[in-house]
């Protein structure tokens, strides 16, 4: 018999559980959100699990995001698989952020996309020296979805907004430094807090692992980021990347240049959006409105052909430029 995408075990008071599609770097199927939704529900009623700890197998990452094959079948055939999967995922991140036990989440590795869904919306968010966090949807003609619109918007300053527009990874520190994280452990020390959790405080348990994580490079240029994207649209805040006497900054236009304008647009308006919705549940329901809505654009589908399907990175967005996204196509997406 072959393992299951989900494993659950039980040592002492610690309920653990360890995505297993090593192969795919642990990419959520409905299956896994399945397991970890039931597991869960079992856990939280359960007087013998006191913390639960999220981690991924294979050494390469916790998990390098949904299964963007599955969502492009359905973009491409008008399929409706991917809105029952994004529904019952988005349900999984609000059940993570409001679960009334601590979860530990080791964001070993990667964690992109969906990953971030299951690990940053838990109570205590462990970082590595091996860490690469992104939100890279734009890429994909897509956008911050999992939550990941409520957790840029509350970055400080417009770090989320150019972690959102650029898809960039980033490192342990900076994730710290964004809020997606909140303490850096040596990966020489996980095995050893997972002992201790099965015993102790999940809190006071992580803590005594920790240690100060490197100096956050995000936070040195929060100069250029915090005025260029300030800008009212994306087209102002290219334009004021553009222009700035920053190489990082500059850089940045050229990148942002490469993803989809329609994406882009959303993106933007909706992380100006979610900053001002009262809380995460919110922050969901308008993805998953944005979500549906962006299954139907050309630009999904052929942005996982060019990144993930033929690998050309040649991606022909729909419409091409940012000039060309009408305000109204951008309207529609948020009316759902």
């Amino acid at each position: 018999m072959s393992a299951p995408p989900v494993i659950a075990r039980l040592t002492g008071h610690l309920g653990h559980l360890t995505l297993n599609r090593p192969t795919a770097i642990n990419a959520l199927t409905a299956e896994m959100v399945t397991i970890i939704r039931r597991t869960l529900a079992l856990w939280a009623a359960s007087d013998r699990v006191r913390t639960v700890l999220i981690t991924g197998a294979g050494g390469r990452g916790l998990c390098a995001g949904g299964d963007i094959r599955a969502i492009h079948a359905d973009a491409v055939s008008g399929g409706t698989a991917s809105l029952d999967f994004w529904a019952d995922e988005y349900r999984l991140n609000a059940t993570i952020a409001a679960y009334p036990k601590p979860i530990v989440a080791w964001m070993d590795g990667l964690v992109m996309g969906g990953g971030i869904g299951i690990s940053g919306h838990a109570s205590l968010r462990v970082v590595t020296e091996r860490s690469r966090l992104a939100m890279p949807e734009v890429g994909i003609g897509f956008h911050p979805d999992v939550g990941g619109s409520w957790l840029l918007s509350h970055a400080p300053g417009q770090l989320g907004t150019h972690l959102a527009l650029t898809g960039t990874p980033i490192g342990a520190a900076d994730a710290i430094a964004v809020g997606l994280a909140d303490h850096y452990i040596p990966t020489e020390r996980l095995p050893y807090l997972r002992l201790a959790l099965a015993r102790r405080d999940a809190a006071s348990a992580v803590a005594s692992f920790a240690t100060p994580p490197p100096p956050a490079e995000l936070v040195a240029a929060r100069h250029w980021i915090d005025e260029c994207y300030a800008g009212e649209s994306v087209e102002e805040i290219v334009e004021r990347l553009a222009r700035h006497g920053s190489p990082d900054a500059r850089a940045a236009a050229k990148v942002i240049a490469t993803r989809s304008p329609t994406a882009l647009a959303v993106t933007l308006r909706s992380l100006r959006s979610a900053a001002r919705l009262p809380d995460l549940p919110a922050a969901l329901a308008q993805e998953y409105r944005l979500s549906a809505a962006m299954l139907r654009l050309p630009d999904l589908a052929e942005g996982i052909r060019a990144q993930i399907i033929d690998k050309d990175r040649r991606p022909r967005w729909q419409p091409s430029t940012l000039a060309d996204v009408s305000p109204h196509l951008v309207d529609a997406c948020f009316l759902g």
